[in-house]
């Protein structure tokens, strides 16, 4: 089966690139001790503002910091509350999905309008009124992103099991005896992990973003913690002689998101064609 899927998922370009990029991001972040050519927070007054050169590669910020320093260290965080994010949602949504596809009737219908309600308050604004009533921290922010981006999983679960719970081998093992907990975690939950992976794997994406988007407005991760996003925040001040300071983050942003967006691209076709 793995074998199969390796064949198949190595022919797949949008796959491939996407996931090299990721594993290069993730090297980068496991190895940012030893990768980053300075202390991300090391102030240094006599370097303000330089732009890249043989000693800072990527340029220096209005404290005299490496940009490129706390750029690598900005990809843990990044990717540590993309992964941690996603994860709670993946958690909330599959469960509230399998419940209700698996029960049907007036339990489904009314998870479901639950479900509905939330989804009317556009994302991003209920996660700002519930950050304006918490303390900013990364750890506020990984669970009001994952507490707030569970609806889509939940919907497509829930398609899932109302897709498969008819079918022979789900009516045998019911006729079988076997009980709904081992029906559903035996049977129906597994055959929807190839759309739960690819959600995952988008899902990581839009948290990044998020979370950039939050460090941006300065509700996110707190200097002097360095973030892609509130990396951004200080280069807008200046953006106009140190263009340096907004480039690069952005473009670490972009890289980061478009990699997962492209593997997830990439096994949506190959687990798709498995169905088939």
């Amino acid at each position: 089966m793995l074998r199969f899927f390796w064949e198949s998922f190595r022919h797949s370009w949008l796959g491939m690139s996407g996931a090299l990029i990721i594993v290069a991001i993730i090297l980068v972040a496991l190895g940012a001790p030893w990768l980053a050519p300075y202390d991300p927070n090391a102030v240094d007054l006599t370097k303000v503002l330089m732009p890249p050169s043989p000693e800072n590669w990527l340029g220096t910020d209005d404290l005299g910091r490496d940009v490129l320093s706390r750029m690598i260290h900005g990809a843990s965080i990044s990717l540590l509350v993309g992964i941690v994010a996603v994860g709670i949602s993946l958690i909330i949504g599959t469960l509230m999905g399998a419940f209700s596809g698996y029960a049907g009737g007036w339990i489904d219908t009314l998870s479901m309008r639950f479900v509905d309600i939330m989804l009317c308050f556009p994302s991003f604004f209920l996660i700002l009124a519930v950050i304006a009533f918490l303390q900013p921290s990364i750890y506020n922010i990984m669970a009001v992103i994952g507490l707030t981006s569970w609806m889509g999983v939940a919907r497509l679960v829930r398609a899932e099991f109302l897709r498969n719970k008819e079918l022979g081998y789900v009516l045998s093992a019911r006729v079988s005896g076997c009980s709904s907990a081992r029906i559903i975690f035996r049977h129906l939950l597994p055959a929807s992990y190839p759309s739960i992976i690819v959600a995952a794997t988008l899902g990581v994406a839009g948290a990044i973003l998020t979370e950039s988007a939050l460090s941006f407005l300065g509700i996110g991760v707190q200097p002097p913690t360095p973030s892609w996003g509130n990396m951004l925040a200080a280069g807008k001040e200046n953006i106009d002689f140190a263009w340096w300071l907004s480039l690069f983050p952005g473009l670490a942003i972009f890289i980061a998101v478009m990699g997962f967006n492209l593997l997830g691209e990439g096994l949506r076709d190959v687990l798709s064609y498995e169905e088939r």
